[in-house]
């Protein structure tokens, strides 16, 4: 198989990793232009360093674009994370067309943090979808699916990188094996399902102490590692990473108000939210490092009785 993909950063490399790995050929990388100062892009480096050419252009709309993919001659083009939009002249040119990867069940979760959402949600599956690209942002017939469960205290950290990372480069081989064979399938998605959300950045990642207790530690490991969750103590910006849920059962297990630390042992701290309480295990304060609880507690940063978001 003759290809060429279009991506960035780790997901991109593993892709093309994988490819050449089982012995196809890969006839060029597009790769967007990093930003001034910025270090190489890893699917750059790791292309160049097996020999295979890469095209970081401006723009994917350009005649350089599609003049440049047409010369490869490729069978299929692979589309792994890509956030420049391919238009429908550039991913129509290869033999059989363009396939893109996504990480989500769609047509749920169309958008830029599809791994994000649904943790915060609550829900309990997600997904990957390899699908064709159109000039809609993921609204694609779908080529192929993959499910996986999302237990009570997945982070977008084990969802991702534990699960939709390797599925996804599996994935990839899978549905360019099947498009290229003529032995697929494309399904229209169903609006009626469809969701858009957009990113899941740091507005949308401020923790409000007088939510639920549930939609508090879905927001957390929802934002674990990134965008992190966070709220204020005495000013500075403290965002929370590992962390537990406990309920409370009784109005006589409440304790203290809404954001306050109410518990502190050498391990962690405890924070009351509506309906049970927060125990946090690893954040990071202001500046400085994203460092376990204790640490943060031994240097006495953190105490009994401090109120969080204020």
């Amino acid at each position: 198989m003759k290809l060429a993909i279009i991506g960035q950063q780790d997901f991109g490399k593993a892709v093309l990793e994988a490819f050449l790995a089982r012995g196809d050929q890969v006839a060029g990388v597009f790769c967007a232009p990093e930003k001034p100062g910025a270090k190489a892009d890893v699917l750059k480096t790791a292309a160049q360093e097996k020999g295979v050419p890469v095209f970081q252009l401006p723009s994917l709309k350009s005649p350089e674009a599609q003049d440049t993919l047409k010369k490869m001659g490729v069978d299929i083009g692979i589309m792994a994370y890509v956030l420049q939009f391919a238009p429908q002249e550039f991913v129509k040119i290869p033999k059989h067309g363009t396939i893109q990867y996504h990480p989500s069940l769609l047509p749920k979760y169309r958008g830029p943090s599809s791994i994000n959402w649904p943790i915060i949600r609550g829900d309990t599956k997600t997904g990957l979808t390899i699908f064709r690209p159109t000039d809609g942002l993921d609204e694609g017939p779908v080529i192929l699916q993959k499910e996986t469960p999302i237990s009570p205290d997945d982070t977008l950290g084990t969802v991702y990188f534990d699960r939709l990372f390797p599925m996804g480069v599996k994935a990839m081989l899978e549905a360019a094996d099947l498009v290229v064979s003529s032995k697929h399938k494309e399904v229209v998605q169903d609006e009626s399902h469809a969701s858009y959300e957009g990113w899941c950045r740091k507005a949308e990642a401020r923790v409000n102490w007088a939510n639920h207790v549930d939609f508090v530690y879905n927001t957390i490991r929802g934002c674990n590692p990134a965008p992190g969750a966070w709220t204020t103590l005495d000013g500075k910006e403290l965002q929370l990473f590992d962390a537990r849920k406990h309920s409370v059962r009784t109005f006589g297990a409440v304790r203290g108000k809404i954001g306050e630390v109410v518990e502190v042992t050498d391990k962690s701290f405890q924070v009351t939210a509506q309906g049970g309480r927060i125990e946090v295990l690893r954040a990071k304060l202001g500046d400085g490092k994203k460092l376990a609880a204790a640490e943060l507690l031994s240097s006495g940063q953190i105490k009994a009785g401090a109120m969080l978001g204020t």
